[in-house]
């Protein structure tokens, strides 16, 4: 598969036209490893080393869609690794707005930024994700990129009032959670099954 027939391919699944102009200004050959640029295309995971994956361009659209995502936000990605999906961030909600990534694997959040070097609104700190990012909180939308047992308060709390976060819940095959903040509660807006993402690291 090739860059247009993958565009053709999240066209005719329904995806909104500013994610699929993000996926057509982002070149994912940019974020694999060297010997399967060839492959950078597949509509498929794609190893990138220390056993972790870019994830599925079908799976990242559908995690966007369900972000609601809009031109003005800040956005944080949490298991940003290789820094794909954060460059689609930033040509989503615009290269003015800030957009955060969290990686604890130093090797990845190291790639990701030499990636990403060309996209100044983006900010990448190596650590451990599962506390969030208090220092820049609250976030419009906040997506995690990696299988959890459940979304922790400590990040749900740094979404701002009408805020969505988007997860993958489940141990071994997991359901994308779409959950929004109205005031104190955090309310699940919708669940889709049948994903499977590399585990959460902590």
């Amino acid at each position: 598969m090739n860059k247009t027939q993958l565009l053709s391919s999240l066209k005719q699944q329904g995806f909104s036209k500013e994610i699929l102009n993000a996926f057509s200004k982002v070149p994912r050959e940019n974020f694999v490893p060297e010997k399967i640029k060839a492959h950078a295309y597949e509509d498929t995971a794609l190893l990138i080393g220390k056993a972790q994956t870019i994830s599925q361009p079908y799976t990242i659209a559908m995690m966007f869609s369900l972000l609601e995502l809009k031109k003005g936000q800040k956005v944080l990605e949490i298991g940003s690794g290789c820094g794909y999906v954060l460059a689609l961030l930033s040509e989503i909600v615009s290269k003015n707005e800030e957009v955060f990534g969290i990686e604890i694997i130093k090797e990845l959040a190291e790639t990701s930024k030499k990636n990403l070097k060309n996209y100044k609104n983006i900010k990448i700190y190596n650590k451990n994700g599962a506390d969030g990012l208090r220092e820049h909180a609250p976030f419009d939308r906040i997506l995690i990129s990696a299988a959890c047992k459940e979304i922790s308060n400590k990040v749900l709390n740094q979404l701002k009032d009408k805020g969505i976060i988007v997860a993958p819940v489940g141990l071994y095959e997991q359901s994308l959670i779409a959950m929004q903040r109205k005031k104190e509660k955090f309310i699940i807006k919708k669940e889709i099954p049948g994903f499977i993402f590399v585990k959460f690291i902590e």
